[in-house]
C-alpha cells in the first residue's frame, strides 16, 4: 500500500498548506514504513484505534481500512479540512481537535497508533499510562529513534525504560531515516511497539514511589545510589533493606529492583 512522496507533496502544494514547525509537523511519505506501522499494530476489524497528530491523514487513511473505528486527535485546526479530504470522509472516523495531553481517552478497549511529535513523547506516555481511565492494549509509535532506544534500554536503562516497563513490554520494530518524511526532521526516527500488560507490575502507590525515585536517581545518573537515594532520610538503611548495593548506578537496576526500592522508600 504505497503512499508516494509526490502524492503527499502535490496534495500539500495544491492546498497551499504551510507547515507549523512548532507543532512538529513532518508528514510520513514512505509507503514501506507506513505498511510496517500498520502491520506492527496488529489491528483487528473490531478494534478502536486512537491516533495522535493525524496531520493530513497519511496514517489515518490506512487505519480506517483496518479498524472498526478510529478516533484521531489533531491540534492544528487548519489541517482538519485537508484531513477530511485525504481520508475521503471515512464513516468510521471521529476527529477531535484538541491537545493530546489534555484529551480524554476511551474507557473501552483501545489501541494507540501514532506518529508522535517528538517534543510530547514523555508527557504523552505518562498521560496514557498513568492518567487515562484505561491504558491502551498496545501502542505502536513512530517517534525519535533515540527515545525509542531509551525505552527499550538499548545502551543502558533510563527513566523512560523503567516507566514504560511498569506497564508493558517494548519492541523496537525498525529504524526510519529522516528522508521518510516531508520535510525531513533533524533526527532519525523508529517504529516502536509496546504490548501492555494485563495489569501494571505494581500498584498505584508503588508506581508513584518508583517515579519519584527514578527522577532522583536518573537526575544524576553518573552518581552512585549512595550519593542520590542514600542522601534521603535513612537512605542507606533503606538501600540495605532492599538489598541494593549502594555503589551501583541507576541505569544498572532492573524494574523489579526499582519496585523493591519503592517499597523501602515509600514513606521517605
Amino acid at each position: 500500500m504505497p503512499v508516494l512522496a509526490n502524492e503527499v507533496r502535490q496534495f500539500l502544494k495544491q492546498c497551499g498548506f504551510r507547515l507549523d514547525h512548532r507543532l512538529g509537523q513532518n508528514f510520513l511519505i514512505d509507503g514501506n514504513v507506513l505498511e510496517d506501522i500498520v502491520s506492527a499494530a496488529n489491528i483487528a476489524p473490531t478494534d478502536h484505534v486512537v491516533e495522535i497528530g493525524a496531520g493530513i491523514g497519511v496514517l489515518t487513511r490506512e487505519l480506517v481500512k483496518h479498524a472498526q473505528h478510529v478516533t484521531t486527535i489533531e491540534l492544528d485546526e487548519r489541517v482538519i479540512p485537508l484531513l477530511r479530504v485525504f481520508v475521503a470522509n471515512a464513516k468510521n472516523l471521529t476527529i477531535v481537535t484538541q491537545n493530546a495531553l489534555e484529551a480524554s481517552y476511551p474507557t473501552d478497549p483501545w489501541k494507540l497508533v501514532a506518529n508522535i511529535p517528538y517534543h510530547i513523547t514523555s508527557p504523552l506516555l505518562r498521560r496514557v499510562f498513568l492518567e487515562s481511565p484505561r491504558p491502551p492494549e498496545s501502542l505502536t509509535l513512530l517517534l525519535q529513534r533515540e527515545v525509542a532506544e531509551k525505552i527499550c534500554g538499548i545502551g543502558g536503562a533510563g527513566m523512560l525504560t523503567i516507566v514504560v516497563g511498569l506497564f508493558g513490554e517494548p519492541h523496537f520494530v525498525r529504524a526510519v531515516k529522516a528522508n521518510a518524511f516531508s520535510p525531513p526532521p533533524q533526527v532519525d526516527s523508529a517504529v516502536l511497539h509496546i504490548k501492555s500488560f494485563p495489569q501494571p507490575k505494581a500498584d498505584a502507590a508503588t508506581i508513584d514511589a518508583v517515579l519519584r525515585l527514578t527522577k532522583i536517581g536518573f537526575g544524576q545518573k553518573r552518581k552512585m545510589l549512595r550519593n542520590t537515594l542514600g542522601s534521603l532520610p535513612e537512605g542507606m538503611d533503606r538501600l540495605a533493606s532492599a538489598q541494593i548495593d549502594p555503589t551501583r548506578r541507576p541505569q544498572t537496576l532492573s524494574i523489579d529492583e526499582w519496585i523493591k526500592l519503592a517499597a523501602a522508600f515509600r514513606d521517605a
